[in-house]
C-alpha cells in the first residue's frame, strides 16, 4: 500500500532502514529510553520517512528518535510520510538539525556572513574561537573582499588578515561558508564549431526546423546560429 504524502502512520521498526550513523551520547538516549518506557511508550516526536517499498520506509530525518525507540523496545513508532526528493531531505535536515545551514560566499550579505560567523564563534562544540579581532571587523573585511572568484579552498580569507587562518581555523570556517565562482557557476553554451554533425542535427530536431538531414556541418551551423 503506498501511503499518502503528509500521514502520520504507525510502523514497525522492522519495516524501517537507517543508513546514518547516530552520533547522540548514549547517556541521552538511555534518559529519553526511559522516559519513554515510564510513560506510554509513544514517540510523541515522529520520524520523518520516505517509502522505498510496499512495507518499506527509509529514515531521512529525526534518526534519533528511532536509536530511543530500539533503546525503549518499541515495536512500533510514529512516523511522518513525506516525498523523496533532494530539496525535502535538505529541509528536513535543516529542520531536525541534523545538518548546518550553509552560506555560499560569492552571493552572502554582510548581515548573512556576521550571523553564521557568530555561531560559528560562540557554539559550545569546536568553537572557531576569533580571539580579540572584534566580529564587525572580521565580517567588513570578508564583506569588502572580491569574493565572487573565490577559489573552492577559501584560502582567500586567510590574506585577510581577520583572524582566519590556514590550517584548524579555516577548517571550522567552511563547515558552513563555501563558494562557486561566479565564473563556474555561469555554464557557457560550446561554440557552434565544436559541436559534430550529429549534436548539429539534434539541434535542428528540437527546434523543430526542416531540410537538415543532408547538410554538411558549415550549413548546419548556418542554419542554426546565423539568421
Amino acid at each position: 500500500m503506498r501511503q499518502q504524502i503528509g500521514a502520520l502512520v504507525y510502523l514497525y521498526l522492522e519495516e524501517l532502514e537507517i543508513e546514518e550513523t547516530i552520533n547522540t551520547p548514549e547517556f541521552i538516549i538511555m534518559g529519553a529510553a526511559k522516559a519513554i518506557r515510564e510513560g506510554k511508550g509513544k514517540n510523541w516526536l515522529p520520524l520523518i520517512v520516505t517509502q522505498i517499498g510496499a512495507n518499506k520506509y527509509k529514515i531521512i530525518g529525526n534518526s534519533f528518535v528511532y536509536a530511543v525507540a530500539e533503546k525503549a523496545g518499541l515495536e512500533q513508532v510514529w512516523c511522518l510520510i513525506a516525498d523523496d526528493s533532494e530539496n525535502t531531505k535538505n529541509v528536513v535536515k535543516l529542520l531536525t538539525q541534523e545538518t548546518l545551514p550553509r552560506i555560499n560566499l560569492a552571493t552572502a550579505t554582510w548581515e548573512e556572513i556576521k550571523v553564521g560567523l557568530d555561531y560559528l564563534n560562540h557554539r559550545s562544540v569546536n568553537p572557531l574561537k576569533l580571539g580579540s579581532v572584534k566580529l564587525p571587523t572580521i565580517v567588513d573585511k570578508i564583506d569588502r573582499a572580491e569574493r565572487k572568484n573565490w577559489r573552492e579552498s577559501l584560502l582567500e580569507v586567510t590574506n585577510l588578515k581577520c583572524g582566519i587562518s590556514k590550517g584548524e581555523k579555516l577548517k571550522i570556517f567552511k563547515e558552513i561558508f563555501y563558494t562557486i565562482p561566479e565564473s563556474d557557476a555561469i555554464v557557457k553554451p560550446p561554440l557552434p564549431n565544436k559541436l559534430t554533425v550529429a549534436e548539429l542535427k539534434n539541434m535542428a530536431k528540437e527546434r523543430g526546423l526542416s531540410g537538415y538531414s543532408k547538410l554538411k556541418k558549415d550549413d548546419l551551423i548556418k542554419l542554426l546560429f546565423e539568421e
